[in-house]
């Protein structure tokens, strides 16, 4: 087209920060690409510690500043509008979006990521607005997934090239952990109801074969591993010692130190949409905690992922016990779910990612018609 494009994404931070994860990793592909971004959203704190550089060519919008939201709509109008998650844009910059329509104008659904059939036949589906201040207008549906009739998945063109210079040690050294060759997990969870079971498993497995260090994120799971521990009347481990189970708490982790920590370890647990994805990239042995659904649609969800990662069945049964559907949590086969992981990621891989596939797809809605 040879002209730069205004994009302005919306994201509401609900109770964790995966939303904003996956919105601001768009963004930043989106200006790498030459592209103009804003980021609009309600609570960009996160930003401090997620992203503390900022991103050339990325502006961020604090959508409760009313000021800030002022001075924004009088801007130009933006060529794309990206409603991540159902979050609902701002009204005033809807109401100057329609006051001037033009064909090249682009309104994007961005839809939470499923492997579940649904996903393809929605995908890039119309859908007119009939009320409100963008009536007369048409959204579009674009689902990111794992398959070719769907959005793919986000996935920055540097990012086999930055895993293949990763130094593992090194990155452990610069965190203050000394690694002494213990098998490495890490845990980002919310408050998985196996959570003893895991750490039992982590502690037999420690005292059979090589010690394990478990490198806890902060926040939520900082905060069960420890309610865990006291529960159990386990002594705080000494990180400096050879037990079969020491625990190292991490602090708040960058976008791209948390991909290192998954490049780091020889097994990953994961939760919510951003963290599987990078999990999937990482290609080490991986379990994902799906965010519950009071409707146990998370279910259906889970299942699906399942097929799609072609998970054997030690690793099926520890999903679902993980995530609530059963009890006993089977011992962790890293050999098998590292394999299953790698040829996941090699499929993957072959997709184009989610941005060049927004790029194009809102290309195709600016060419002039034959």
């Amino acid at each position: 087209m040879g002209t730069r494009m205004q994009w302005d994404i919306f994201c509401k931070v609900i109770d964790n920060h995966g939303d904003l994860g996956v919105c601001w990793r768009l963004a930043c592909q989106l200006a790498a690409a030459g592209e103009r971004a804003r980021l609009w959203v309600d609570d960009p704190t996160a930003l401090h510690w997620m992203a503390p550089a900022g991103c050339d060519g990325v502006q961020v919008i604090d959508w409760s500043d009313a000021e800030a939201v002022r001075r924004a709509v009088a801007d130009p109008v933006p060529d794309v509008l990206v409603e991540a998650f159902g979050c609902d844009p701002e009204p005033a910059l809807i109401a100057r979006f329609a006051q001037a329509p033009s064909p090249a104008q682009a309104w994007i659904n961005l839809e939470y990521l499923s492997a579940e059939p649904y996903v393809e036949k929605l995908h890039r589906l119309p859908s007119p607005v009939f009320k409100g201040p963008g009536a007369g207008l048409t959204k579009r549906f674009f689902y990111p997934g794992f398959t070719p009739a769907t959005g793919g998945l986000l996935r920055e063109p540097a990012l086999p090239a930055r895993q293949a210079a990763f130094d593992r040690k090194a990155w452990l050294a610069g965190r203050g952990i000394d690694w002494n060759g213990e098998m490495l997990v890490s845990l980002f969870c919310y408050e998985p109801p196996a959570l003893a079971q895991l750490l039992d498993h982590l502690a037999q497995a420690g005292s059979t074969a090589a010690p394990v260090r478990l490198l806890v994120t902060a926040g939520r799971a900082t905060a069960a591993v420890q309610t865990a521990v006291h529960d159990k009347k386990w002594p705080q481990p000494n990180q400096g010692g050879r037990e079969p189970l020491s625990i190292s708490y991490l602090p708040w982790l960058r976008q791209d130190d948390f991909d290192h920590l998954l490049w780091a370890c020889d097994l990953n647990f994961v939760r919510g949409e951003d963290s599987v994805v990078r999990a999937l990239w990482a290609g080490q042995a991986f379990v994902w905690q799906i965010y519950p659904q009071a409707d146990q649609a998370h279910q259906a969800k889970l299942h699906a992922f399942l097929d799609m990662l072609q998970a054997p069945p030690s690793l099926r049964q520890f999903h679902e016990v993980w995530n609530g559907l059963q009890t006993e949590l089977p011992a962790p086969e890293l050999p098998l779910w590292t394999g299953c992981a790698r040829a996941a990621r090699q499929r993957l891989q072959q997709q184009p990612d989610l941005a060049t596939q927004l790029l194009d797809f809102v290309m195709q809605k600016q060419a002039p018609a034959p």
